[in-house]
Parts: C-alpha cells; sequence; structure tokens
C-alpha cells in the first residue's frame, strides 16, 4: 500500500463532493480524503500501484490544480 499525498487548489466541500466521484472510480485507490484547514488543502490517497502523475492528470482534467508533495 503506498500513500500518496498532495496539495491541491480544493478549498471547500463541494469541491470535494465534485471529485469524489472521480477518486471513488479509480480502483486501485482505497481511501482518499482532504484536509481542507492546511494551507496546502492536502490529498491523502492510500492506493496500490498507481502512479502520482495520474492522480494529477485525474483532477486537472476535472479543473483542479493537484501537485505531488514529496515527503
Amino acid at each position: 500500500m503506498d500513500i500518496l499525498i498532495f496539495t491541491t487548489n480544493i478549498e471547500k466541500p463541494e469541491q470535494v463532493t465534485a471529485v469524489q466521484p472521480l477518486l471513488t472510480s479509480v480502483p486501485a485507490i482505497s481511501q482518499w480524503n482532504f484536509d481542507l484547514e492546511d494551507c496546502d488543502n492536502i490529498l491523502r490517497i492510500e492506493a496500490n500501484n498507481i502512479s502520482p502523475r495520474y492522480i494529477e492528470n485525474l483532477l486537472q482534467t476535472a479543473g483542479f490544480n493537484c501537485q505531488e508533495l514529496e515527503y
């Protein structure tokens, strides 16, 4: 299980609701959540064998910025 962490421009619960179908449609993702109280609006994903670039592109096609954070 990999843990991927991203900074995003998703700031509101309504935006989380908008990307929810995208994230739940990816079978490799077992869990995901946003921390909207963090200054980087963190998206944390637990997944198996998924590229961070795939997640970045997935959210970017929905009109949101998303960039992996190295930790």
